[in-house]
């Protein structure tokens, strides 16, 4: 909407966000999201527009990233040896920063590296529009980005949060990205990356022709809810455990 001039149709439905949130805002209730620049919209975006509205610095301030409310609350994930190439969205580097994803990897044991991708060039919908911002976008991705998941060796996790970034490596190269959900899952599933390719083992995005996943396969998005669900259950139930130890002593 911000790409196409229409910010009156943002600040409506953006209001419509805050009619739903405003009890949990104002009970102190975290907002957590899976996309980055989804929550960039609530970190960023949304004071911006509502700058004296006390609801929306609310939002600002309890939206967090998944893997910033995991390390937030001390939760520590299983073990999950091997290698990742990992590629930033760029609202996710600008306005949330890495260093909670970074975190989270290293207490499971992964060997990551974070190549200077910049933009995967997708950049929303720049990269779908056809003529020059196409190839301006497909040449974005092969200054770092998409030669580095090309070079990574088979057994190597490649993960990028972002829905554009996965969708321009999956479009341009043989490889499908893996949400940090989705890495979460594996380790607590224990599945060590030993596969030729990791994401196999959490099938794809890809579906027939009536819109049903393929048969043995999940849908990504399916993955990525359970695996983000798995974690904060997993939280919950470990928070709870410790409000009723300190309730019996």
């Amino acid at each position: 909407l911000y790409d196409y001039g229409m910010l009156d149709l943002a600040k409506h439905l953006l209001r419509q966000v805050l009619d739903e949130l405003r009890p949990y805002l104002r009970a102190g209730t975290a907002v957590v999201g899976i996309e980055p620049s989804c929550v960039a919209v609530f970190r960023d975006e949304l004071p911006n527009l509502f700058p004296h509205d006390r609801d929306a610095r609310r939002l600002a301030g309890q939206a967090r990233m998944l893997e910033e409310f995991l390390v937030d609350e001390g939760w520590r994930p299983p073990p999950l040896r091997g290698k990742a190439v990992v590629h930033g969205h760029c609202h996710h580097k600008a306005i949330m920063g890495l260093d909670a994803e970074a975190e989270l990897l290293d207490a499971m044991g992964l060997n990551h590296e974070l190549p200077a991708t910049g933009c995967c060039g997708m950049a929303g919908s720049f990269g779908f529009e056809a003529g020059e911002k196409y190839e301006v976008g497909k040449a974005a991705g092969e200054r770092v980005l998409l030669p580095a998941v090309r070079e990574a060796a088979e057994d190597t996790l490649i993960v990028a949060d972002g829905f554009s970034c996965r969708t321009m490596i999956e479009q341009e190269t043989d490889r499908r990205a893996l949400h940090v959900a989705e890495v979460l899952r594996m380790a607590m599933d224990g599945q060590a990356p030993g596969r030729a390719r990791p994401e196999d083992a959490l099938g794809d995005e890809a579906t027939v022709g009536d819109g049903r996943p393929p048969p043995g396969r999940g849908v990504a998005a399916g993955a990525l809810a359970a695996a983000a669900g798995a974690a904060a259950w997993g939280l919950a139930r470990r928070s709870r455990g410790r409000l009723r130890s300190r309730a019996a002593g």
